[in-house]
């Protein structure tokens, strides 16, 4: 379908409603973060992993990355939470679920990532006639266009109210 480069206001709400959400909408979110290492060391602690691969520098010097790697759930969360201005917010219901989640290539602090969401499924909902369906495709790049993250998110979605 078509591609846009941000959000749009509907109805007052940021987010867009089931019926803004066609299969092959592409949305390249305008937003774009640099991981720094409180970054990385805040998302750690809240979630008590000690991996020192995140961590301690000195032995994630001895690995193959050479250097401490960003937590993959961190890089996850943020590519979510950046699309949710441009597409979820205020409109969604609930989020069902992840599928096919990968990261093809480590991120590392000082990384700077930008972030892409694709529709890639929508339907109606049979239980619910004021709601759909629709899986979207988030993707992140690092500044050497690599692809660091991918993952399918299921949102229940609201209907555009009459």
């Amino acid at each position: 379908m078509g591609e846009e480069t941000g959000g749009e206001q509907v109805n007052g709400a940021s987010g867009r409603w089931f019926e803004d959400l066609p299969v092959g909408l592409l949305v390249r979110h305008a937003l774009t973060r640099t991981i720094t290492e409180a970054d990385n060391l805040q998302f750690c602690l809240m979630t008590h992993n000690p991996q020192p691969l995140h961590l301690d520098a000195e032995f994630a010097a001895d690995t193959e990355f050479g250097e401490r790697l960003v937590n993959s759930l961190f890089t996850l969360g943020l590519m979510v939470g950046v699309s949710v201005g441009d597409t979820t917010l205020g409109t969604t219901v609930a989020n069902l679920g992840f599928d096919e989640t990968t990261f093809p290539v480590p991120v590392f602090i000082g990384d700077t990532l930008r972030f892409e969401t694709e529709v890639v499924a929508a339907r109606a909902s049979g239980s619910r006639p004021d709601a759909g369906i629709v899986t979207f495709e988030h993707r992140a790049h690092n500044t050497k266009d690599q692809l660091v993250c991918r993952s399918r998110r299921n949102a229940l979605m609201r209907r555009r109210p009459t």
